[in-house]
């Protein structure tokens, strides 16, 4: 004799909607009628109107979570690429996120944002850029300098790439011309090539009777070298005889330091660098230590104790990269927005630190300092 097959007891919505009508009715005079205890089927009608309300409830649970999900799905990601570590770089991802604020994009609730840092390991780079681009990122913002915008320009030809960088980046091959950008990367640049020479100045300004100059490099920015020889070219017209040292690790800088004070350096200029940026407090503390006067890049420097810096705010350059972003996801193409370049750079002093190094500044150059820290 066969058994009775195993049927399911879910019901179906036909069968919840015939559960709630009268017995023998259809159509428009069909209503709800209740179904006396007493029978087997009565029971089972109940326990599966039971049934047909847990299924209404789950119903309206998933008809409430669908559209987060949806939205969720629809959300752009953009991938934020740095050969710096995070630490210490907060103020500038927070300019980059105001720029996207001011086109609409408010990171955790219309966009993500995948980070990735290379923590001044350069060869780290083309990995971290890889996998952004696995990702199908919507826009990649290339953040840290020339190095970082041509490993994004590298890994992808096809995603829009913003670039924030203070080099040449026709020069460094990254777009054709400024005002006509073309293929998929376009940004900010704040080019110092020719402002490395005016610290060189000011620092002479600065130390009238130094005799001898000193130029820190970071070996593993490939444009070290182009930055070495520019300022010993400038160096050599003036008559300022000029000693290049590297580092490219916090030993090198401890020796570096040493070596500065026993050979009697008059003055330091520190190349633009992620890895010395990252560095800032220990370069300024260093450079007081041994007596060495310095200047920087970045107003960060003379904030952190450091005695002079001239350059762009590099604030304001993030928020411009920022904007860019948003208008790229908006369907903006890389190729028809030029490449923005900030004109105003500002000059930062701090007398305190000049003071604690015996050092009088010149009342012109006070004069000419867009803040003095005393």
């Amino acid at each position: 004799m066969r058994g009775r097959e195993r049927t399911s007891h879910v019901p179906g919505a036909a069968q919840c909607a015939a559960l709630r009508r009268r017995p023998g009715t259809q159509g428009p005079e069909a209503r709800e009628w209740p179904l006396g205890p007493g029978s087997r089927a009565q029971a089972r009608s109940a326990g599966t109107r039971s049934m047909c309300r847990r299924a209404f409830i789950t119903a309206l649970a998933a008809a409430a979570v669908w559209p987060r999900l949806a939205r969720a799905q629809q959300m752009p990601v953009i991938g934020y690429l740095n050969g710096a570590p995070a630490a210490g770089w907060e103020v500038y991802v927070s300019a980059f996120l105001r720029g996207l604020a001011e086109t609409g994009y408010a990171e955790g609730k219309n966009l993500r944002i995948e980070y990735r840092w290379a923590d001044n390991q350069y060869d780290r780079l083309p990995g971290l850029a890889a996998d952004l681009v696995q990702r199908d990122v919507a826009v990649i913002f290339s953040d840290g300098g020339t190095v970082t915008a041509l490993t994004a320009q590298k890994a992808t030809n096809t995603i829009p790439v913003v670039f924030m960088t203070s080099g040449d980046p026709v020069k460094a091959g990254l777009i054709p011309s400024l005002n006509r950008p073309g293929g998929n990367l376009t940004g900010v640049t704040i080019i110092t090539d020719l402002v490395i020479i005016k610290r060189l100045e000011l620092l002479r300004e600065l130390l009238p009777r130094a005799n001898s100059f000193a130029l820190l490099l970071n070996p593993g920015n490939p444009n070290a070298a182009e930055r070495s020889a520019d300022v010993r070219a400038a160096a050599a017209a003036r008559g300022w005889p000029i000693t290049v040292f590297q580092a490219g690790s916090d030993r090198d800088v401890e020796a570096v330091f040493a070596t500065l004070a026993q050979q009697r350096i008059g003055g330091l200029v520190v190349q633009a660098d992620p890895f010395f940026f990252s560095r800032r407090d220990r370069l300024s503390e260093l450079a007081l230590r041994h007596a060495v006067p310095a200047v920087y890049e970045d107003r960060g420097y003379a904030e952190a104790g450091g005695l002079i810096s001239y350059g762009a705010n590099r604030i304001e350059p993030r928020r411009l990269a920022g904007v860019y972003t948003g208008r790229i996801l908006k369907g903006e193409k890389p190729a028809d927005l030029p490449v923005q370049q900030p004109t105003k750079f500002e000059l930062v002093i701090n007398l305190r630190t000049a003071k604690a190094l015996g050092l009088e500044v010149p009342p012109t150059l006070i004069a000419r300092a867009d803040e003095v820290i005393e």
